[in-house]
């Protein structure tokens, strides 16, 4: 995986071993978003569809679906609801999400940004958090079985 992560900006290029037809049933199925990330999911792929994940307990992203091009592009807003400990530093809808999945040979590229990030620290955050969910993503999509998300039931870390 080669990362890169810009002020305000994480990008990610992942190669999957599956078609890109697969791999795109894990960013828009509740049922295959939930084997590699979150505990829940609400998601409506449609422009102006909702994107609700609960990604471990007291975390839930929020956004809406913008761009959908099945199964090469997907866009979409991105950011925290409130929890226990007040705002987030990335308030729902705040920041934007690219996926381009280009097929290569047998496999998929994962071309992924995201844009809109308020700082570094929240760009540092958030690509420690797709690292974490990018490998899940990996091996799942590839066919195999990541485990529990060791971040649901500890800390985040």
């Amino acid at each position: 995986m080669e990362s890169a992560t810009e002020t305000t900006a994480v990008t990610r290029e992942i190669a999957i071993d599956a078609s890109p037809e697969t791999v795109w049933q894990f960013f828009v199925d509740p049922e295959k978003a939930t084997r590699w990330m979150g505990q829940s999911a609400t998601l409506d792929p449609r422009p102006g569809g909702v994107y609700r994940v609960e990604v471990i307990p007291g975390h839930t992203a929020r956004g809406e679906f913008v761009e959908l091009d099945p199964p090469h592009r997907l866009v979409q807003t991105w950011g925290w609801e409130s929890g226990e400990d007040g705002e987030r530093s990335v308030p729902p809808g705040a920041s934007t999400i690219e996926i381009e999945l280009v097929s290569d040979g047998d496999g998929t590229v994962v071309r992924f940004t995201h844009s809109n990030l308020p700082d570094a620290a929240a760009a540092e955050s958030h690509a420690h958090g797709w690292d974490h969910y990018f490998e899940r993503l990996a091996i799942v999509a590839g066919g195999g079985d990541p485990g529990v998300d060791p971040w649901i039931s500890g800390p985040m870390s």
